[in-house]
């Protein structure tokens, strides 16, 4: 099969968008708090697997398949950017094994825990709206959750956690008596409240206990501190979370099929992949309530309470956009400012964790992880220009160590890839024509 023909084929797989839409594409207008996308809703243009099928890519193609076999996982997208363009993005294995659907890199993943990264985006863009600032007290009367609801706690020291300690995973809470998020049968009967329970549940249960250690003295990871801050970005914004996200930080880019994703089967949205565990994986009880037992990835965890925390789900173009958007270099124009980045990617607590990033090594190599029953994910970038994101509809019993084995696999595949292209898959438009062989390479 000529490459001219694979580019013809991908080219009918590119989203067609009405006039409607390229209108409000191109305009020029801003999107403002109030804006809501036409329907049916614009979505982010489609690359198919053609455009990143090429010789010179055969090193990567070798390397990501050998590993989906070698971890017997199911399917993966992988998405590269070189100096802000995209310069690769293609999907592998399968985005449904027992229909034999290929994943396609428009194809939607649950991110799992790179959500915190989306959402330390979003508390960024409020304090340079001048609505928060990270120092903003969160709890007591004169803090930002100061709705009565959150004024009975066990602990006065509550009163002096701020956003940035949320942020940093320093608020004083640790896992000792189990992860909140994951646990919502119990909280279900300690606190009398109906299912599904929520974030307000989860918090006001976590208030009638004595933090682990005072605000800001130590680094513990805190699924709970990023629910919090979903109800810090709803009252400072007086917006829905999802709906502050996606206006402030996502339409502005461009991104518009990233959402919250469901926890059910019949919750998956168009384009989403399924979900596989490992074979040996048991079952548990449902978040729900629900006297049957069920997979983890299909109603064991609640994503939408996740929300915040590890709710979201995106396709690895989607993912990369953001990043390359975060990045601190000249190309493309960053959606925060120089000042808002450096402060996400400092850590000030030895052995502490910087605002959203998982891990910074020298500031030259930033990197967040993403890891959930069914899900991994991972997005880096690197001071060299580089810039990627990998998600795979699979976990593995290693668990948030399985992230480290994608790095390493994905950061010694791309030392091979001996030069990238000067094309910009960003910028591909549904009337873009087929090209020379040469003339694209």
């Amino acid at each position: 099969m000529s490459f001219i023909y694979k580019i013809s084929t991908a080219l009918l797989g590119v989203i067609t968008l009405s006039i409607a839409n390229l209108t409000i594409l191109n305009s020029g207008d801003s999107f403002g708090g109030d804006f809501i996308p036409p329907k049916p809703v614009v979505s982010s243009h489609k690359v198919s697997n053609a455009f990143s099928d090429h010789e010179r890519f055969e090193v990567i193609d070798y390397n990501v398949n050998r590993f989906l076999r070698r971890n017997n996982l199911a399917g993966a997208s992988l998405s590269i950017a070189k100096d802000g363009k995209m310069v690769f993005s293609k999907g592998y294995g399968f985005a449904d094994k027992e229909r034999s659907i290929n994943v396609q890199p428009y194809n939607l993943f649950r991110i799992a825990s790179v959500s915190k990264l989306v959402t330390a985006v979003a508390i960024m863009k409020l304090v340079e709206e001048e609505k928060l600032t990270l120092d903003s007290k969160v709890f007591g009367s004169s803090g930002i959750l100061n709705d009565s609801v959150y004024l009975n706690y066990r602990d006065s020291k509550v009163e002096k956690i701020t956003v940035k300690q949320l942020l940093n995973h320093s608020a004083g809470w640790t896992n000792r008596w189990g992860d909140p998020m994951f646990i919502p049968t119990i909280i279900a009967k300690k606190m009398d409240v109906e299912y599904p329970v929520k974030n307000e549940d989860i918090i006001r249960f976590m208030l009638q206990k004595r933090l682990h250690y005072p605000p800001g003295t130590i680094s513990s990871y805190s699924n709970l501190g990023y629910s919090i801050l979903e109800e810090v970005i709803e009252k400072a914004s007086g917006m829905n979370y999802e709906m502050y996200v996606k206006t402030n930080v996502l339409y502005p880019l461009e991104i518009f099929d990233m959402q919250i994703g469901g926890s059910y089967a019949w919750e998956r949205f168009d384009l989403e992949v399924k979900y596989y565990e490992p074979e040996d994986s048991y079952l548990v009880s449902d978040h729900m309530g629900g006297e049957e037992l069920v997979p983890r990835s299909y109603g064991g965890n609640d994503i939408k309470t996740l929300g915040a925390a590890g709710g979201w789900i995106s396709s690895s173009t989607d993912l990369l956009r953001l990043v390359v958007a975060i990045d601190g270099f000249d190309n493309p124009k960053d959606i925060l400012s120089t000042e808002s980045i450096q402060e996400m990617t400092t850590t000030e607590l030895l052995g502490g964790s910087p605002l959203g990033w998982r891990g910074i090594r020298k500031n030259k190599y930033w990197y967040r992880t993403g890891t959930l029953a069914g899900t991994s994910a991972l997005v880096v970038r690197r001071d060299d220009g580089i810039s990627y994101s990998i998600i795979f509809n699979s976990s593995s019993w290693k668990g948030p160590e399985f992230n480290s084995d994608i790095r390493r696999m994905i950061d010694r595949t791309l030392a091979k890839v001996e030069d990238w292209p000067g094309y910009d898959l960003f910028e591909l438009k549904s009337n873009d024509k087929p090209q020379r062989k040469s003339t694209i390479f």
